[in-house]
């Protein structure tokens, strides 16, 4: 199946503790279906300081379910993504405007 999100994507959060907040993908796993989105869903991870970093509490982005996030349309409103052929090419679209998301 086609990618319908994709990394760099802007994206809205749908369920979840982090309901209602942007962001931008950072990378997606399709086969478990999730992808990690900057500035949301942080979890705290502790570890020991080495000579190449710094140790501590650091944040870190976890990954989040991709039924949980929607794609934002230039109007900055969620939309779902569908799929169409324009000249010669299988191109995403948004459902709300009708726009090229792919150019």
């Amino acid at each position: 199946m086609a990618a319908k999100l994709k990394k760099g994507d802007k994206v809205r959060v749908l369920a979840g503790k982090d309901k209602g907040k942007d962001g931008t993908i950072a990378s997606v796993d399709p086969k478990a279906g999730k992808a990690v989105v900057d500035g949301v869903n942080m979890a705290i991870r502790h570890t020991k300081q080495s000579q190449a970093e710094q140790g501590g509490r650091i944040p870190k982005a976890m990954p989040v379910e991709l039924s949980n996030l929607a794609m934002l349309d230039k109007n900055g409103k969620p939309t779902r993504v569908g799929f169409k052929i324009e000249d010669g090419k299988k191109v995403r679209f948004a459902k709300t405007t009708g726009d090229v998301i792919d150019a």
